[in-house]
């Protein structure tokens, strides 16, 4: 496996690792943001009776888990797959730009979502790198 893939992994699931913890600890802002979203959820779904903290949480776990197994390169492509499924409902949850009058404001959250769809193009190109070949351990054999 080249350098560049695993540090590039690295890097990639650092920002799902963080800010999961900083969710799990301090899910308040988080649960704000995406409290019209779940309101619709809500709505769609009644018989959903989680708590709001505890859906912002059980995301944030997904990211930290998915996230830990990515940086590791164990289960990468399921790891992949799952933090792109957690990121989806967070992009259009949590940053809701369409919604948001104040143009500076706005910008902040559209600069996010934008992120968060580099994100997700970066966890689609790891989802379908290629498994690693076995070495031989044979360097002069012919095939």
């Amino acid at each position: 496996m080249s350098l560049f893939r695993r540090i590039g992994r690295l890097l990639l699931s650092w920002i799902f690792i963080h800010g999961g913890v900083d969710t799990i600890r301090k899910p308040a802002g988080r649960i704000a943001l995406a409290g019209p979203s779940l309101q619709q959820l809500r709505e769609a779904v009644p018989s959903l009776t989680v708590s709001d903290a505890n859906l912002v949480r059980a995301n944030a776990v997904v990211q930290v888990v998915a996230g830990s197994a990515l940086a590791t390169g164990k289960l990468r492509r399921l790891s992949s797959l799952a933090l792109i499924g957690s990121l989806v409902p967070t992009t259009l949850a949590g940053h809701p730009y369409w919604r948001i009058e104040d143009p500076a404001a706005r910008n902040g959250q559209r600069t996010h979502f934008n992120k968060n769809l580099g994100l997700i193009g970066g966890l689609l190109i790891s989802a379908g790198e290629p498994f690693a070949k076995p070495r031989s351990n044979c360097s002069n054999c012919s095939d």
